[in-house]
C-alpha cells in the first residue's frame, strides 16, 4: 500500500465513522476500488485507523468523558454514575457478538460489495424512518441503553453504519437527537479501545519500518478529519438532516452491487 493509498483510506476512515454511512463498508470498498488485497497489513491498518478515531472522538467530547471517568471513579451513586452504568450496558451485545463471531463477520464481508452494498440498503432504510420521527425529546434509560447495544452489535457488519444505526434507534426511541448523536459516540470507545487491546495481546497487531509511513499518515487522515467529521454529525443529526444520508447509503449501495455484479466481487 502505498502512502497515498493509505491517506485516502485514513480521509475515508475519519469521515464515515461519523457520518451514518458505513466506515467498514465504506474502507472495504474503498481497498476494491484501490485494487488493495483486503490482507494487506493484516488488521494493523484498520486498528491504527479506528485509534484515531478514537482519539477524535475525545477530543470532541472530552468533557462527556470526563464526567464518565468521575462515575465509574468517584464510587457515589450520582448522576455521573448512572450515565456510566448506561454506557457499560450498551457495550454488552456487541462485546458478546464481537468476541464469537468477529472472524467469521470479518471473513463473510471482506472483499465482497454485494453483502457491503446490501448493508448499505439497510443502513438507509433506518435513517429514512429516523429522519421522519417527530417526537424526540426523551431520555436514555436502561432499556434504551440494551436496545441501542443491539443495534450496534448488528452494525458490526461492514456495510451498516454503527453510527447510523446507534442514532436512529434512538430516535425511533424517542431519545432527543443531540443526546443520541453523543451517546453514539461514546458508546463506541470502550469497544474500539478493547479491540486495539485484544489484537495487541494477541499478537495480530504487527508494525514494521516498512509500513510507518503509510500507517503515519493513515493515522492522521483519519484523526483531523475525524475532528471535524465528529463535530458536524452532531449538528446535523440536531437539525434533523439524516435523510441526506439516507439517499446517499442508497446511491452507494446500488453502486455496490451493481461493481459486485459487473465484477464478480
Amino acid at each position: 500500500m502505498e502512502w497515498f493509498e493509505a491517506l485516502i483510506l485514513g480521509i475515508v476512515q475519519g469521515l464515515t465513522e461519523y457520518l451514518p454511512v458505513s466506515s467498514s463498508g465504506h474502507l472495504e470498498l474503498g481497498k476494491i476500488l484501490l485494487g488493495i488485497n483486503p490482507s494487506e497489513f493484516g488488521t494493523t491498518f484498520n486498528v491504527v485507523l479506528h485509534l484515531a478515531t478514537v482519539f477524535s472522538t475525545w477530543v470532541i467530547l472530552r468533557k462527556e468523558i470526563a464526567e464518565i471517568l468521575k462515575g465509574l471513579f468517584q464510587f457515589k451513586i450520582n448522576e455521573e454514575f448512572w450515565f456510566a452504568a448506561k454506557i457499560v450496558v450498551s457495550m454488552i451485545p456487541a462485546a458478546i457478538v464481537g468476541l464469537l463471531y468477529e472472524d467469521q463477520i470479518d471473513a463473510a464481508f471482506s472483499g465482497s460489495a454485494l453483502l457491503v452494498g446490501l448493508m448499505l440498503f439497510l443502513t438507509g432504510a433506518l435513517l429514512f424512518l429516523a429522519d421522519k420521527a417527530t417526537q424526540t425529546d426523551g431520555k436514555v434509560g436502561f432499556k434504551e441503553a440494551i436496545l441501542v447495544g443491539v443495534a450496534q452489535a448488528i452494525a458490526l457488519a461492514p456495510g451498516i453504519s454503527r453510527s447510523g444505526a446507534t442514532i436512529s434507534t434512538c430516535v425511533l426511541l424517542k431519545i432527543d437527537k443531540e443526546r443520541a448523536a453523543r451517546f453514539s459516540f461514546l458508546m463506541v470507545m470502550p469497544l474500539i479501545i478493547a479491540k486495539v487491546a485484544k489484537d495487541l495481546l494477541g499478537g495480530e497487531f504487527a508494525l514494521g519500518t516498512d509500513t510507518l509511513l503509510p500507517m503515519g499518515v493513515g493515522f492522521l487522515g483519519a484523526f483531523f478529519v475525524g475532528l471535524l467529521a465528529c463535530q458536524w454529525m452532531i449538528n446535523l443529526v440536531k437539525n434533523g438532516k439524516l435523510v441526506y444520508f439516507s439517499i446517499y447509503c442508497f446511491i452507494i449501495g446500488t453502486v455496490a452491487v451493481g461493481y459486485s455484479v459487473l465484477y464478480n466481487v
